[in-house]
C-alpha cells in the first residue's frame, strides 16, 4: 500500500535482532493505519451509521415533518368522517347514566355551530390518533441513526411500555370511572325539584378530561423508572415507605373521586396502588443494572 512503511525498507545491514524488532512495530504501525476502525467496540463499530452535516440533518428533518403532516391530514380527514360515530361512542357513558338515572339521555347545543366545531374537533382528536403510529416512526427514523443498539432497545421499551400504560389509563376511565362517576353525579340532586341540561361539548370536555387524566396518572412507572435512573429514589425506599404511599394515593383518591364511599375510592385506589409496586420492581431492574454496570467498569479499570 502507498504511504505505507515495510520492513524491507530498512536497511539490509541492521543486525538481526533489531531489524526484526522494527519489522514488528512497523507492521503494528502499518495495520493500525489501514484499520483503525477495528480498536473500537464491537457494538459501537457496528451501529454507526455515518457522520450528517447540520443541513443534513435539517433536510432529514423537513422531510420527517412533512411526512408527518402529511399523515395527519389523511388521519383528520378519516377522523372527519367517522366523528359522529367517535363522538357517539365518547359520550356513550353520559347517556347510560342518564337512562340509569331515569333522565332524557339527549344531549343539547346551545348555538347552531356548536355540532360542527364538535365533529372538526373529534375529528382532529381522532385525526392524531390515527396518525400517532406513523408520526412516531418518523421520529424514530430521525432519531435512531445516531443511537447505538442498547439505545435503541432502551428507546423501543420506553416508547411501548408509555403507549400501552395510556391506554391502560384511558379504558379504566373509560369502563370503570366515568360510570361511576356520572351515576354518582346524576344521582345526587333530587330530580323530582331538579332536572340537568347537559350540553354536548360541556359532556365530550368532562369526559376528555377524566379520561386523559387518568392516562397521565397510569404513567407512574415511567416516572419512578427515571427517579430511580437519576438515584432520587431506591426500591428499598419505596418499600420502606409503602404505608405512607398508600395514604398519598388514599387522599387523591378522596379529593378527585367525587363520591364518599369507599367501594368507589378502593376502585380508584386499586390500580394506582398496583402501579407503585409494578414502580418498585422497576426501580429494583434499574439499580440491579446499575451496580452491574458498575461492577463491570470497575473491573475493566482494574
Amino acid at each position: 500500500m502507498p504511504g505505507l512503511l515495510t520492513p524491507t525498507s530498512m536497511s539490509r545491514r541492521s543486525p538481526p535482532r533489531l531489524r526484526s524488532a522494527l519489522g514488528s512495530r512497523l507492521r503494528e504501525r502499518n495495520l493500525r493505519m489501514v484499520t483503525p476502525s477495528q480498536t473500537e467496540p464491537p457494538e459501537e463499530q457496528d451501529d454507526r451509521t455515518g457522520k450528517m452535516s447540520f443541513f443534513d440533518h435539517l433536510v432529514e428533518l423537513r422531510k420527517r415533518l412533512i411526512h408527518s403532516l402529511v399523515a395527519v391530514g389523511i388521519g383528520l380527514c378519516i377522523g372527519i368522517y367517522f366523528a359522529d360515530k367517535a363522538y357517539d361512542f365518547i359520550v356513550r357513558p353520559m347517556h347510560k347514566a342518564l337512562r340509569d338515572a331515569k333522565l332524557q339521555d339527549h344531549l343539547v347545543y346551545l348555538t347552531p355551530i356548536t355540532p360542527i366545531q364538535l365533529y372538526i374537533t373529534v375529528g382532529l382528536y381522532m385525526g392524531i390518533v390515527i396518525a400517532c403510529p406513523y408520526v412516531f416512526y418518523q421520529l424514530w427514523l430521525f432519531v435512531a441513526p445516531g443511537l447505538y443498539r442498547h439505545e435503541r432497545r432502551a428507546a423501543t421499551i420506553f416508547l411501548v411500555s408509555s403507549v400501552l400504560l395510556f391506554l391502560a389509563g384511558m379504558a379504566f376511565g373509560y369502563w370503570v370511572m366515568l360510570p361511576m362517576t356520572l351515576n354518582f353525579l346524576l344521582t345526587i340532586t333530587p330530580t323530582s325539584t331538579y332536572g340537568p341540561m347537559l350540553t354536548m361539548d360541556g359532556s365530550l370536555d368532562m369526559i376528555l378530561v377524566i379520561l386523559l387524566g387518568l392516562g397521565l396518572v397510569f404513567q407512574l412507572p415511567i416516572l419512578i423508572f427515571f427517579l430511580s435512573l437519576f438515584g432520587i429514589v431506591t426500591p428499598r425506599f419505596m418499600w420502606n415507605n409503602f404505608r405512607y404511599a398508600v395514604l398519598i394515593i388514599a387522599i387523591i383518591a378522596a379529593v378527585v373521586t367525587p363520591t364518599t364511599d369507599a367501594l368507589t375510592m378502593t376502585i380508584f385506589m386499586a390500580p394506582m396502588i398496583v402501579l407503585y409496586l409494578l414502580g418498585i420492581g422497576v426501580s429494583a431492574l434499574v439499580v440491579r443494572k446499575k451496580r452491574r454496570v458498575a461492577t463491570t467498569a470497575g473491573a475493566d479499570a482494574r
